[in-house]
């Protein structure tokens, strides 16, 4: 059986960027496990998936493109500090979710300085090329219920 449209496919993976430094790894836990064509993991390396069977080790790289974006500036921004109500101590690193004009958005501060926190509103590995070492574990066809939910059940069923 090879990954096509609506299977399940589990695999073990470790993304890796330029410089080689490891970003994500599914070493000492349990494979990652996606529905192929629903679109639960970047398309990148969703295409690269495709036509793979159990036991294939590979070398997926995804650009930006395919993966989480490229870098957009205008979601750079310098807010004020009351912005953040009820937060007194703003570190760079922290997360925040807020309303941007398309919804919800998940933000980054990346420095602050005295009464202005920046916040960057792009994924932390937008403009990034991934590196992604793949060993291919299982491999299924979807369950209908699956199917009809757009996303894996797990072995011990699912209820929602």
């Amino acid at each position: 059986m090879q990954i096509a449209q609506n299977s399940v496919a589990a695999f073990h993976y470790t993304l890796t960027d330029d410089e080689g430094q490891v970003i994500d790894s599914s070493e000492g836990r349990e494979p990652l496990t996606y529905l192929h064509g629903s679109g639960q993991i970047v398309p990148g390396l969703e295409k690269q998936m495709e036509g793979r069977a159990v036991g294939d080790k590979f070398i997926a790289d995804v650009s930006p493109e395919e993966g989480y974006g490229v870098h957009h500036a205008e979601l750079m921004q310098e807010v004020p500090r009351e912005a953040f109500q009820g937060v007194t101590d703003i570190q760079p690193g922290m997360q925040f979710q807020g309303r941007g004009p398309q919804g919800e958005i998940n933000v980054t501060v990346t420095k602050v300085e005295n009464d202005k926190v920046f916040i960057d509103g792009n994924h932390p590995l937008a403009g990034k090329t991934l590196h992604f070492a793949i060993e291919i574990t299982d491999l299924r066809a979807a369950t209908e219920e699956e199917l009809a939910h757009g996303h894996v059940h797990g072995a011990g069923g699912h209820h929602h």
